[in-house]
């Protein structure tokens, strides 16, 4: 059951095709938000035949789409909406004729179009009497879909709706939960210990105030999420949030800066991996009020001070974990990110814009990512870069971490060849 939670705040879009295995979906939709996701269901017209849009309606909690022009949505392009919005497009089940248009890229429905417009896996149970599968113009669709890297779960075999016995058969909803939950599950950070930081501090002004910033946590939150998914242990340090830590975490609630820097600095020595994605406070009051300051005045001076700098202490130890930071810009985005991953000596940094609808308090961010290249040193970088467009924050967190996992072994491996050079020279 502990693989199932990878599909916890997962947002899964089902297609239903026209075939009796339908009256599996609803079970299905009911067993995928029972483990935590959200799901959003698209019939086709043929889906329509053998079981109702009211009732995956009901069950999934959301209106069901089954027009490709839908007038009720933005710019009438729902596809693309749904398309954008999806972790993963699971086709459940997926008959003879959806598997034939797709292979063959037909965009003639909503369902056929979404799979097109997605950047998310694609997945497809099929579902159909034993003959039409081990027809020959099926195998062929399949191994096309195949090399597009369209993952195929199924079918079984079994007894028939149509009284044949063979393959054919749909996955139950419990197989089909699992071979989902297992696409989210990459081991790419397996036996790999990481330490991430979340949300915002709180530096007290007084008993009753403070200073703090937007901060949600959810990037970091998600970002933690999706390194236990990729098999790492997991140490979360969260700031105050309104969220649940997730499943499988080591999850330590703090308050200030130095609660923070505290908590990181006794936890970071057998990390492989630092994510600083918290939103620490830059200053704090060098002398807190122990009493309610009253509003006796029409202004009040605070004298400030600098917090802690966590993430470049991490940084400047003997032996640095891999370190990543997050840079929150309202301007000049590229060239203070760049800044601040030479200034603190980062091995990545992962820049964003805030501001109006921007980065906090919101469920779509775009990332600008930076890192070091190989083992230079810090008078001579090279930088590789990626842009990561807007999207969930919890799919920017899935390819955030594959990004981090390809740079960190690759520093890993440069390293280990400088060791093994000066070690021949030696010799």
């Amino acid at each position: 059951m502990m693989l199932m939670k990878n599909l916890s705040n997962k947002r899964i879009l089902l297609g239903v095709t026209g075939g009796i295995a339908a009256y599996k979906s609803a079970e299905l939709v009911r067993r995928l938000r029972d483990q935590g996701a959200e799901v959003r269901v698209v019939m086709t017209r043929g889906a329509c035949e053998f079981i109702t849009p009211l009732t995956m309606q009901a069950l999934s909690g959301r209106a069901v789409h089954t027009e490709l022009l839908d007038h009720a949505s933005e710019s009438g392009m729902g596809h693309i909406e749904l398309a954008r919005w999806s972790d993963i497009v699971l086709v459940a089940p997926a008959s003879a004729n959806f598997i034939a248009r797709l292979a063959h890229g037909l965009a003639d429905d909503l369902l056929s179009t979404l799979c097109l417009a997605t950047t998310a896996p694609v997945v497809i149970a099929p579902a159909m009497n034993q003959q039409m599968w081990t027809n020959s113009a099926t195998q062929e669709n399949i191994e096309t879909l195949g090399r597009r890297s369209i993952k195929i779960i199924g079918p079984a075999e079994g007894a028939q709706a149509c009284g044949e016995i063979g393959p054919g058969r749909m996955l139950e909803p419990e197989q089909l939960l699992q071979e989902t939950a297992q696409i989210f599950s990459t081991g790419l950070l397996t036996d790999l210990k990481l330490t991430v930081t979340a949300g915002p501090t709180r530096e007290a002004i007084d008993p009753v105030r403070y200073i703090t910033n937007h901060s949600s946590g959810r990037m970091g939150y998600a970002v933690a999420r999706a390194a236990v998914e990729a098999g790492a242990s997991v140490t979360l340090i969260s700031g105050p949030v309104a969220i649940d830590p997730p499943h499988r975490v080591r999850h330590i609630s703090v308050d200030t800066a130095d609660q923070m820097r505290d908590a990181v600095m006794l936890d970071i020595a057998d990390s492989d991996i630092f994510i600083a994605a918290a939103a620490v406070a830059d200053y704090r009051c060098a002398d807190v009020a122990e009493q309610k300051i009253k509003k006796n005045s029409d202004d009040l001076n605070l004298v400030l001070q600098k917090t802690p700098d966590i993430l470049a202490e991490v940084a400047r130890l003997s032996r640095a974990p891999f370190t990543v930071g997050f840079a929150a810009e309202t301007e000049n985005l590229l060239v203070n990110a760049q800044l601040k991953l030479k200034n603190k000596n980062l091995d990545m940094i992962a820049a964003n814009l805030v501001g109006e609808g921007l980065g906090f308090n919101v469920d779509e961010n775009a990332l600008q990512i930076f890192w070091v290249v190989g083992n230079q040193t810090q008078g001579n970088q090279i930088l590789g870069n990626q842009t990561l467009e807007k999207a969930p924050k919890e799919r920017l967190a899935r390819q955030l971490i594959q990004i981090i996992a390809n740079c960190y072994y690759e520093k890993k491996s440069a390293q280990e060849n400088t060791i093994q050079e000066n070690t021949t020279q030696v010799h």
